[in-house]
């Protein structure tokens, strides 16, 4: 792998924490509490915000699938991740793992062209 694709693994990793926190945290706090106040009009940003977070980590996906030449069931997987609750924290965790690999590939890639 190249330093690009270590790249791409770590944007994803940086949103994977926010959207998996966002469905939890921003729509059902949200939803709970228009229903025992009268504050709803937050449901509105509050479902935007969380709608930009999932766009962002779809196209971080498929950055990371072009560039990774991941199989299309792992995509999948990430993706049904994406939609589960806390979902995307597991998913971190994967990737993490993917992350130091890669970069640690990168590293050696870089070593070999050198040398």
């Amino acid at each position: 792998m190249d330093i690009q694709t270590a790249s791409a693994l770590h944007r994803l990793r940086l949103i994977s924490v926010p959207e998996a926190l966002s469905f939890p945290a921003l729509l059902i706090f949200g939803s709970l509490l228009s229903r025992v106040s009268d504050i709803d009009y937050l449901m509105m940003p509050l479902g935007i915000l969380h709608g930009i977070l999932f766009v962002i980590y779809a196209i971080f996906l498929l950055d990371v699938w072009n560039k990774a030449k991941w199989p299309l069931k792992k995509v999948a997987l990430f993706f049904v991740l994406a939609l589960l609750p806390f979902g995307g924290l597991y998913g971190d965790k994967l990737l993490k793992r993917d992350e130091a690999d890669s970069v640690v590939a990168a590293a050696r890639a870089r070593e070999a062209a050198g040398a």
